[in-house]
């Protein structure tokens, strides 16, 4: 694994494991830290997603996170949907006398 590909960002690792492994953490414990001007939150799941090509309990949480992510996403906008075609369908009766 030489580097992270998101959406169109790509993040070069390095090629040691251990070095990666020291620099998830060293992400993570800078996140916690993000209250500094230098620091910031979003260091903590950058970390945690390149711990989780390292290791498989960290692996098996982004998987779980992933697949509720995904489950959440797509109750909210099948329930957009219902919600427009009701509307729809309330414009299309007319009203009762």
């Amino acid at each position: 694994m030489e580097e992270i590909r998101i959406h169109k960002w790509s993040i070069r690792l390095p090629k040691s494991r251990p070095l990666r492994i020291l620099v998830g953490i060293l992400l993570i414990i800078g996140g916690i830290f993000g209250f500094l001007p230098i620091l910031g939150f979003w260091m903590i799941p950058l970390g945690l997603t390149i711990l989780s090509f390292e290791i498989p309990l960290v692996r098996r949480w982004r998987r779980r996170f992933v697949v509720w992510l995904r489950r959440t996403w797509e109750n909210r906008r099948g329930a957009r949907q219902r919600k427009a075609a009701e509307a729809q369908e309330a414009e299309k009766t007319p009203p009762a006398r």
